[in-house]
């Protein structure tokens, strides 16, 4: 019997009830060892486009492909039993029509057996959702401050700090909840912003540098980890793993150079015959 089969996994109901409840918990995932060590203690596993910047190196989310995305869900997946697990649609994979949202949603649920999808949400991407959710998909909303949209805006900067913007990133939360996403996270926005939208919307609203007005928290587990030596101004450091990296990577290769490793311990010895019984 697999993993997943023995134990229950958290619902889309499970998530819907947690709306003006005990906050969420959410953190992203891209294999199998981080899943696992964090399942026991949150509520979801976002596989996240940003796996492209954080594993793959990448200079935004742009690059990142249906491959990698399916790689990474399969991967968390197999390292994880009940927390809910939603990955992410990449950048160029629904945006031109519902078809082709429908097509590529499917294929992520069918190849790595997640929960849910996550679209970044902006006005246009209502009728994807809508056409998913009306077709068996579960759709997480994103809105606020958008990584695909980088190249729009010209880098990674907070929204809704004016007020043409405040009215913007509203109507993609009210637009993205009426046409079915069971969550939204909200990234990137004033508190009292984070807040009317939490206030406005039906459904559980996940925040990421929106204060802890909203209905759940997410944050990238690297970047709370401290695996490197920069991270956001909405990262709070729950430890300093790139320093212990550090120091047992140096010290691995001290010990090499000085032959010190392998010792007795980590090496095989020789099998004696046992003696024939007379």
């Amino acid at each position: 019997m697999s993993k997943q089969s023995q134990t229950s996994r958290k619902t889309v109901k499970d998530i819907a009830k947690a709306k003006n409840s005990t906050p969420l918990v959410m953190l992203t995932a891209y294999d199998a060892p981080m899943a696992e060590v964090m399942d026991p203690h949150v509520d979801m596993i976002l596989v996240g486009d940003s796996l492209g910047m954080v594993v793959h190196g990448l200079p935004s989310t742009v690059g990142v492909t249906m491959e990698m995305m399916i790689l990474h869900g399969q991967a968390v997946m197999r390292g994880s039993e009940q927390a809910f697990v939603v990955v992410d649609m990449p950048f160029g994979s629904y945006e031109t029509s519902e078809d082709q949202a429908f097509l590529n949603a499917a294929r992520i649920m069918k190849e790595t057996g997640c929960q849910a999808v996550k679209i970044e949400s902006g006005a246009y991407a209502a009728r994807q959702i809508a056409h998913l959710v009306e077709r068996g998909i579960p759709v997480m909303g994103h809105i606020g401050l958008r990584p695909q949209a980088v190249n729009v805006d010209g880098g990674f900067r907070a929204k809704g700090r004016t007020d043409s913007e405040r009215d913007i990133v509203l109507e993609e939360a009210r637009a993205t909840a009426e046409a079915g996403a069971f969550a939204i996270v909200v990234e990137g926005v004033a508190e009292d912003l984070a807040a009317e939208i939490t206030k406005q919307v039906s459904c559980p609203t996940i925040g990421i540098g929106a204060s802890a007005s909203c209905d759940g928290q997410v944050l990238v587990a690297q970047d709370m980890l401290g695996l490197f030596d920069w991270a956001p101004k909405f990262v709070r450091h729950y430890a300093d793993l790139r320093t212990d990296m550090d120091k047992a990577f140096a010290q691995y290769a001290a010990d090499v150079r000085s032959r010190e490793f392998p010792g007795k311990t980590e090496t095989y010895s020789l099998r004696k015959p046992a003696p024939k019984q007379p």
